[in-house]
């Protein structure tokens, strides 16, 4: 076990890989009531071809995200949610095109709880009868997801974006391709992804590191698992397929999504500081102290339902900004003129290092959020870096990078929009 302390946050991250290749990340905080851990997986929706000892696999779309919905189910009958309910946790999961995560908040029989949370996603439990019934369920989830507004608008985005990655379709799948999985069909993709060498277990707040550590050593197994290689298509074409979509759905308001793909720099530490460095760049040109949005609320061309980020998932990584307009177009005509006056400028020093001073309190804040802070390790685990080390990079961040990034990525014929104005559709 190693520990390490940030010094800028005055933080320690306990970490240690074990013989089964799993990787523990423990952010102990004393005098805290709560505790929360979250074990995550290195797989996620758009992880549907892959490879294992040589030999491919094709799934169909929507498995990653079933699995999810199925593994709180137990051979006894009981369900694993139930179950630390009545311990006292607030438990849940989730699945996002590069990941699946389990987790629980609790402020009392923390090692109990871990222990189910690492039981019910390691042992898992399906039948053909309880995989027919899921399908009419995550059939009217996806249902309604094409009912969503803004769902629908990012669907139309990221089409435009990926031609071929499979980040471009829905992570639940579609009807169709839900039809297809079976419970052969998840104990499989469990038997690859789920493996502890796929895998991270994060934890923060009142709890030990040893302890963890020796929970995890005797609840999962001793040996390591093959990690998969996914394939996720062809390469993309330099520019987007197409740069304007709109469709017309009942909306008080239209609705837009403005997104241009990043290519993600290399797992390690130079992406996280390529995280950083287009965090701060959007925020420079976008965020709520920008002549961009203060220009364009102060017209009513805003709302303060707009917002944006850079999303990073599955060897992809997607800059978006969004939310209500009058005048989508206008919208996008100002941000090509911001972008245009960045790149030919350079970026404002002063206002440069408000943007870095405002984001670095973001991030403190973000720290009194244990969900927020095991999440986090999770994506530096499988990023490789670790997530605290985003403080003191954050502060050799020049403003260089940043209008490089700018340069790079939001350049003419880069940037398309998805549109979504009132009417029946």
């Amino acid at each position: 076990m190693e520990s390490k302390f940030f010094d800028t946050v005055g933080e320690t991250v306990y970490s240690a890989t074990l013989p089964n290749g799993l990787k523990i990340c423990v952010n102990p905080r004393q005098g805290f009531s709560t505790s929360f851990a979250a074990f995550a997986t290195d797989y996620g929706g758009a992880c549907r071809r892959f490879s294992v000892g040589g030999q491919w696999l094709d799934t169909p779309a929507g498995v990653a995200h079933f699995l999810e919905h199925k593994m709180f189910d137990m051979p006894d009958g009981d369900n694993a949610l139930s179950i630390l309910s009545a311990n006292g946790a607030d438990a849940n999961a989730f699945t996002s095109a590069g990941m699946t995560c389990y987790y629980f908040e609790s402020t009392r029989d923390f090692e109990e709880n871990l222990r189910m949370l690492l039981k019910f996603v390691s042992t898992p439990y399906f039948t053909e009868e309880s995989v027919q019934k899921e399908q009419g369920i995550i059939g009217q989830e996806i249902g309604m997801g094409e009912d969503d507004p803004g769902f629908v608008v990012y669907i139309n985005l990221m089409k435009m974006l990926y031609a071929r990655h499979p980040i471009r379709d829905a992570v639940a799948g579609t009807v169709e391709s839900i039809s297809h999985i079976s419970a052969e069909t998840l104990y499989s993709c469990h038997k690859v992804f789920y493996n502890p060498s796929n895998m991270t277990l994060c934890a923060a707040g009142d709890v030990d590191p040893e302890r963890v550590f020796a929970i995890a050593m005797e609840m999962l197994p001793d040996k390591p698992g093959q990690v998969p290689e996914n394939d996720f298509g062809p390469a993309e074409d330099d520019k987007p397929s197409s740069l304007r979509k709109s469709v017309t759905m009942e909306v008080s308001a239209p609705q837009f999504l403005l997104g241009a793909r990043i290519k993600p720099a290399p797992a390690g530490s130079g992406l996280l500081r390529q995280k950083l460095v287009g965090q701060l760049a959007m925020r420079y040109l976008v965020g709520n102290s920008s002549p961009f949005y203060s220009g364009l609320y102060s017209e009513g061309l805003l709302t303060r339902d707009f917002d944006y980020e850079i999303d990073y998932a599955a060897g992809t990584a997607t800059a978006m900004i969004g939310g209500e307009s009058a005048d989508p177009e206008k919208v996008a005509e100002r941000f090509a003129e911001t972008v245009k006056k960045a790149a030919e400028q350079g970026i404002d020093s002063e206002a440069f290092e408000r943007v870095r001073r405002a984001s670095f309190g973001g991030r403190l804040r973000g720290l009194e959020d244990f969900d927020n802070v095991c999440v986090s390790m999770a994506d530096g685990v499988f990023g490789g870096y670790c997530a605290l080390d985003a403080f003191a990079q954050l502060e050799t961040v020049e403003k260089r990078e940043c209008e490089d990034f700018i340069r790079a990525f939001f350049t003419d014929g880069m940037v398309a929009m998805s549109v979504i104005t009132p009417g029946k559709a």
